[in-house]
């Protein structure tokens, strides 16, 4: 087994974010929101604030990722509605009748919006929760931003998801959005409410369409919420168009016609669909080879997806994920970056998933993913957070790997994967070399283009110690090339001191 890094520079514009998930019907002046189908529909309070909106809790956040030195990505409602209290809720019984469920413990006039027969509550009125707004609410909100933080060229809000998996209001938020959105509204909503927060901060960079996951970058809401996948009426009503490469080349149409671009990111959501890997723990055996082998469907033209997509297809169930979105970009809207502000493979409390998040970010940098944020983050002390610090914070005094992405090719990837990157300050060479197996790995790892100038230094997150990174003796090349054993269940980090020819 082998693996060569070749020093020539790639994308690699992957940078730390905040993801501000706030729900599709936030209040900025009231600070509350519609929980929706997550919880009874209730409106709630997203903060114990008193001083609003100076005090919300969309602010707070904003602040703290200010002190920390991180981006925020703000979620934009583009619903049309907003929650109007921090008491109401969607289906109330009083009002609608029996139902299945409701809040038992705190609220239990509020229901879950199915009838004791199993059928859904329909008719209801928007106005039980919330408030009609328009694109004139979200700019009002980009300006008050601006005046608290500057714009988004001098250390304001840059980043505004326009809204949140609105492919499945149509479920989550049927209170007031209960028929989906067909190609065009999307289009129309996109326009609005992107022009509008454009005219606010022109600086400010916008996401969409932040579907939210396989069968919606396929397909509008419309066609999903009936089920009509061999014969979508709204698809085929555009030609036949897939959604996402439809939205695309409707983005760059108004920036023909108006002169101005609206949409900076193409923002999908991505959960690896395999039964137990995202939003789970580590599972069995079974499930953690699956979970490490997932990745795959990140990047691997020949990986078949280990799930219900493949036999769904379309494409064989081949995902590709981001070259995919690459290839749409650059046939419908080139110049649009990429985003991924939702994605989880499991596992925080295991090395397992310390392993997959190792290889997923390894993955966003060597395939010139440019943003991305995990839905949710790991507690501190988890091994999952441990992930983030062999890339971010190795030796606990703000060494990082490289900002410049070199290419990095080993002979079994899937088993021993490998990524590259250059200190832009110093010429350094670093890598990450993840050793996916139950078993100790042993390797020859030669630098091409590349002078080294001293010693190579290590640091090692594994099974064997799972509260902290361990720092490894200094080793010698042998010419080019050092050879290391790797233990079962480990991510390792180089850093070659030198510079690329």
């Amino acid at each position: 087994m082998s693996a060569a890094p070749v020093a020539r520079p790639l994308r690699c514009r992957l940078q730390c974010r905040v993801s501000e998930r706030l729900p599709s019907r936030y209040n900025w002046q009231l600070d509350a929101s519609n929980t929706g189908a997550d919880w009874y529909f209730e409106n709630v309070r997203m903060s114990d604030a008193v001083n609003l909106p100076a005090d919300s809790g969309a602010n707070r956040v904003i602040t703290q990722n200010r002190q920390v030195g991180v981006a925020t990505v703000l979620t934009m409602p583009l619903i049309g509605y907003v929650a109007k209290d921090a008491a109401s809720c969607g289906f109330g019984i009083t009002k609608y009748g029996a139902q299945t469920d409701k809040d038992w413990q705190w609220r239990p006039n509020c229901g879950n919006g199915v009838k004791t027969g199993g059928s859904l509550v329909t008719g209801n009125n928007p106005a039980d929760t919330s408030l009609a707004v328009g694109p004139s609410f979200a700019q009002a909100w980009v300006s008050a931003l601006v005046s608290r933080y500057g714009n988004a060229a001098n250390s304001g809000v840059r980043y505004y998801d326009l809204d949140n998996e609105p492919d499945l209001w149509w479920d989550t938020h049927r209170d007031v959005a209960p028929t989906g959105l067909k190609y065009d509204q999307l289009r129309d909503r996109t326009y609005q409410y992107a022009a509008a927060i454009k005219t606010a901060d022109p600086a400010a960079q916008t996401l969409g369409p932040v579907v939210m996951g396989w069968t919606y970058y396929w397909h509008s809401p419309y066609d999903g919420q009936r089920q009509d996948w061999q014969t979508p009426d709204d698809r085929n009503a555009h030609g036949g168009t897939p959604l996402v490469p439809w939205y695309l080349q409707q983005m760059k149409a108004y920036e023909l016609a108006h002169g101005k671009r609206i949409l900076d990111f193409l923002d999908l959501h991505y959960y690896p669909a395999a039964s137990g890997v995202a939003l789970s723990p580590a599972g069995n055996t079974a499930t953690q080879a699956l979970r490490l082998n997932s990745t795959r469907s990140l990047w691997d033209p020949s990986y078949v997806d280990e799930s219900w997509i493949a036999s769904a297809g379309p494409d064989g169930g081949i995902v590709k994920l981001i070259p995919r979105m690459r290839e749409w970009v650059n046939a419908n809207y080139p110049g649009t970056k990429l985003a991924i502000t939702e994605y989880n493979w499991g596992a925080p409390e295991h090395i397992n998933g310390a392993l997959a998040q190792a290889d997923v970010l390894g993955i966003f940098g060597r395939e010139g993913l440019d943003l991305a944020t995990l839905w949710s983050p790991p507690q501190s002390s988890q091994p999952l957070a441990f992930a983030f610090r062999i890339y971010r914070n190795y030796n606990g005094s703000g060494g990082r790997f490289g900002e410049t992405s070199v290419s990095a090719a080993s002979s079994a990837q899937d088993r021993l994967a490998i990524y590259a990157a250059e200190e832009s300050a110093t010429g350094a060479l670093t890598l990450v070399v993840i050793n996916k197996t139950a078993g100790n790995l042993s390797a020859p790892l030669t630098l091409s283009h590349f002078t080294s100038g001293g010693l190579v230094q290590g640091w090692r997150y594994s099974a064997a110690q799972l509260n902290g990174i361990t720092r490894l003796p200094d080793q010698g090349l042998s010419g080019v090339t050092f050879t290391s054993t790797y233990p079962a269940n480990s991510i390792t980090l180089y850093r070659v001191p030198g510079r690329r020819l």
